[in-house]
């Protein structure tokens, strides 16, 4: 399991870019997280896990144009690897059947019933 092993940020991050498809740049990604996830994300943060993840191969990236809005600097978009997409793929089945193994609770209540 190591070597296919993501930590938390990290799945977050790959499912994020996986949800905004084409338009998966810095700021998009952040507003995308914090939106679903009602979690303040720093760009620092998110800016060294998007290395991480495209060094290991699960994300590739490409720019975009320069423009003047940005002073002409341009957006860096994240696409998802065919590896990295059965990386996620695995990353749910482990998830599945773990949470497919607990007995028959009621999280409600907090006991098993």
């Amino acid at each position: 399991m190591s070597k296919h092993h993501l930590g938390e940020f990290e799945e977050i991050v790959m499912l994020t870019v996986a949800i905004l498809h084409d338009e998966a740049y810095g700021i998009a990604i952040i507003d995308e997280m914090e939106r679903r996830l009602d979690r303040k994300v720093s760009i620092g943060a998110l800016q060294t896990v998007l290395r991480r993840l495209e060094k290991k191969g699960h994300l590739s990236s490409r720019f975009g144009e320069a423009t003047h809005k940005r002073g002409g600097k341009r957006k860096r978009y994240f696409t998802l690897t065919t590896y990295g997409r059965k990386i996620l793929e695995t990353t749910k089945e482990q998830r599945l059947g773990l949470w497919n193994a607990i007995p028959d609770l009621d999280f409600k209540n907090g006991y098993a019933q």
